[in-house]
């Protein structure tokens, strides 16, 4: 085989920028632009509808909160509009009135006239007499004898006062304990009022006063325990009500909200799914498309395994991140935009509170996303270059088993293997190192906020349900970062996977053929061709391998081409069958240049039996008629007799119907036996048997050997061939030496100058 410069891993050009390979991407999707834009909106509104519901749930928390403790609003209008009425400017007004002690002189006189009362006591009234402003403040002191006689029934705006009702006020001014109004005190005292549509009397007033001068301690449980004891119409002024109906509305739109996401999310992912397969497959048809229109230099100079990857792990990579990646990125975007814009919304401080204890996670993200690029970058190529050394090992694995090659190829592929297993121990560490860092930066989110919005609280600026509300944004805003992070991750793998795609197909291709017209006719053509001056050099190589060739060959004949290794005659096959470009000369066939005709109408005109077998999997019928339906069972079974086949198939269990595929274990002769058939089939004017027999055994290649007797009649032949018995009865043998015509003759006529050729014919037979 020819030398050709096969690109190995040291080789491989340096991946693209992420930017680059991004803008490609995009670009290559705008097929899809209509369903993407609809998904992204899908994404979208699922978070706006997320970021609106913290609100929601703060108006719930606050109701249901509000619905188990008292109505501090209802408490404090009633204790604000009783304790105004019972306030020192008012009794000081209305207790002199009410008390009224009679101090006429008839009273006095009768006081100090009577026998029942004690002159001790007689002289204390005498003593305030002296100062009769303060006999009000000071006639609690005095003895009882005397209080009865100065502190009698009255009437107060056509409201009887008792003495009882008179000396129980001013036990309780003295003792200032317990406030224990009198009923007829309540009466003048208290007004009835109103409070949501609730009406409080007097007497119930009076209750609520003398209930709440018990309570001594700012413990809201001691409230809670003298509800019970309050008047029915007090109780239920203040106490815990739940509104059910706004808190049903409230939780039904909650509901609806959750809800409405999640199907914006569910479709949003079914979108994104059938546009990553979707895109997946125009991929993979656009690598097959171009395989077929690359020059076989590409191949000469990437591993298959490569190729394979570009195909499998690339586009793999690509589709998932896609489907994964795309819309929780939009989503992720945002929600974080969204969230900040409510949270300072609700309330600035808090919102500046959940805002700084994050922001470390942004600073986190574009270090490890900085630095972990060129790893996501390294570990596709890496992974490219292992399947390539994998395949070629593999495909080759008893040559690797004959020559004890097996240290030598588990050392490369440790060094491969090593090589991905460090791009991707990297390139995972620093992308896990997102989550507990994301997950520690939202714990103290929630502490910071849980310490402000309680001191807010305290303060009366805030409720309860604000903090609830930035509990849920506090996730809401760290949530997002993490996903952006792993977004972003997962796209630095889509960009490197992208590039290598791309740069597949984006590789020259064969020249354009469009415009080709000139067309032969198979069945017309007569089958001269000529090589006029053909010089050709592979792409990296110093020297040319065809120099200056040139050579006809008639109708009907069959020409043998002969050398050593590497003198040029597959490249001259090659170039025949227009798989590469002539730098200079030509190649006519019946006249025509093959610069004139399009590829597939020059391979239309040769039928070819190589020396490398190619079994698919199917049935030996499909293998032998592989792209010719047409061809009847007959002809098949012919084709089999003439080289000697039938009888193999025949032995087989289900005859022409069994199913072979690559793995089949069928010898190397059976296989070269199998492709000779499937050449045999195919009416070409034009034959190509390049080391066609080079794995049969003699016995086989003599009737192989009539066979082709029987193939090439009227056909021009060309046979490439080191067993030069084949060849004996070749009309014209060309014997080429570095890219050069030698020697041409027939075989006696060659044998006879003993040359190259006789020296080669010779060799065969030296021990």
């Amino acid at each position: 085989m020819e030398t050709r410069n096969k690109k190995t891993p040291e080789t491989e050009e340096k991946a693209k920028n992420f930017k680059t390979a991004i803008t490609r991407l995009l670009k290559e999707l705008q097929g899809f632009k209509a369903l993407i834009i609809f998904s992204l909106v899908l994404a979208a509104l699922g978070s706006i509808l997320s970021i609106f519901a913290p609100n929601r749930l703060s108006d719930l928390t606050n109701e249901i909160s509000d619905g188990l403790i008292l109505n501090k609003e209802n408490l404090e209008t009633l204790t604000s509009q009783v304790t105004e009425s019972v306030n020192e400017e008012n009794l000081k007004t209305i207790i002199p009135e009410i008390l009224a002690p009679d101090l006429s002189e008839e009273n006095l006189k009768n006081i100090m006239l009577s026998s029942e009362i004690d002159e001790s006591d007689k002289q204390k009234l005498q003593k305030l007499l002296v100062e009769p402003n303060e006999i009000i403040n000071q006639i609690s002191t005095l003895p009882p004898t005397i209080q009865t006689k100065i502190l009698k029934d009255s009437t107060y705006e056509g409201i009887t006062i008792s003495f009882n009702d008179k000396k129980q006020l001013l036990k309780m001014m003295k003792e200032e304990q317990q406030i224990v109004l009198p009923e007829s005190i309540k009466q003048i005292i208290l007004k009835e009022i109103t409070i949501d549509g609730i009406k409080i009397t007097p007497s119930d007033q009076g209750k609520f006063l003398s209930i709440m001068s018990t309570i001594k301690s700012e413990d809201p449980n001691e409230l809670y325990k003298k509800i019970d004891e309050m008047p029915k119409s007090i109780q239920q002024l203040i106490e815990p009500f739940m509104d059910m109906e706004t808190i049903k509305k409230i939780g039904l739109l909650l509901v609806a909200l959750y809800l409405c996401s999640a199907l914006f999310t569910y479709l949003e992912s079914i979108a994104m799914t059938d546009v990553s397969n979707k895109f997946a497959r125009k991929l993979r048809n656009k690598i097959v498309t171009k395989i077929n229109r690359l020059p076989l230099s590409y191949f000469d100079n990437h591993s298959t395994g490569d190729i394979l990857s570009r195909v499998t792990n690339d586009v793999d990579t690509i589709a998932q991140s896609m489907n994964q990646s795309l819309s929780t990125l939009v989503s992720a975007i945002t929600l974080f935009i969204g969230t900040i814009i409510m949270m300072f919304y609700t309330n600035w401080i808090m919102a500046i509170t959940a805002i700084v204890s994050s922001l470390l996670g942004f600073v986190f993200m574009f270090a490890v996303l900085a630095k972990s690029q060129k790893y996501f970058t390294a570990r596709q190529t890496e992974l490219g270059n292992l399947n390539g050394h994998i395949e070629e090992v593999y495909s080759g694995l008893n040559v690797v088993k004959v020559y004890n090659g097996k240290k030598e190829a588990d050392e490369k592929f440790d060094l491969y293997n090593q090589n991905v297993y460090d791009a991707n121990r990297k390139s995972q560490f620093l992308s896990s190192l997102m989550m507990p860092m994301m997950s520690f930066i939202g714990n103290f989110g929630y502490v910071a906020v849980c310490i402000v919005g309680a001191l807010l609280t305290m303060n009366g600026h805030i409720s309860f349900g604000v903090i609830v509300a930035f509990i849920s944004y506090v996730r809401l805003f760290t949530s997002p970062l993490t996903q952006i992070a792993q977004a972003m991750t997962s796209l630095q793998s889509t960009a490197a996977a992208s590039e290598r795609v791309f740069e597949f197909v984006d590789e020259k291709e064969m020249n354009d053929q469009s415009k080709i017209k000139k067309h032969l006719n198979k069945n017309n053509v007569k089958g001269k061709i000529e090589f006029e001056n053909v010089v050709f050099q592979y792409e990296g190589n110093e020297s040319p391998t065809i120099k200056d060739f040139s050579a006809i060959a008639r109708p009907g004949q069959k020409i043998a081409i002969v050398g050593p290794t590497g003198a040029g005659k597959t490249t001259m096959v090659n170039l025949l069958m227009k798989f590469y470009e002539i730098n200079s000369g030509d190649i006519k066939i019946d006249g025509v240049s093959i610069n004139q005709l399009t590829r597939e109408n020059i391979h239309e005109l040769f039928t070819m039996v190589l020396q490398d077998t190619w079994v698919f999997e199917g049935t030996i019928k499909e293998n032998i008629i592989y792209n010719r339906p047409t061809v009847s069972d007959e002809k098949v079974k012919e084709v089999c007799q003439t080289v000697g086949l039938d009888h193999f198939i025949r032995t087989l269990p289900k005859g022409y119907d069994a199913e072979l595929n690559d793995s089949e274990s069928i010898s190397a002769g059976q296989r070269q036996l199998l492709t000779i058939a499937r050449g045999m089939i195919e009416d070409a004017p034009f034959l190509i048997l390049d080391e066609a027999t080079s794995n049969v055994d003699t016995r086989t290649e003599e009737l192989v050997q009539n066979a082709m007797d029987q193939l090439t009649k009227g056909k021009t032949s060309f046979i490439i061939a080191h067993r030069l018995s084949t060849i004996k009865n070749a009309d014209l043998i060309l014997v080429m030496k570095d890219g050069n015509i030698i020697e041409q003759g027939n075989h006696n006529q060659l044998m006879k100058k003993n040359g190259a050729y006789a020296e080669l014919y010779n060799s065969q037979f030296e021990l």
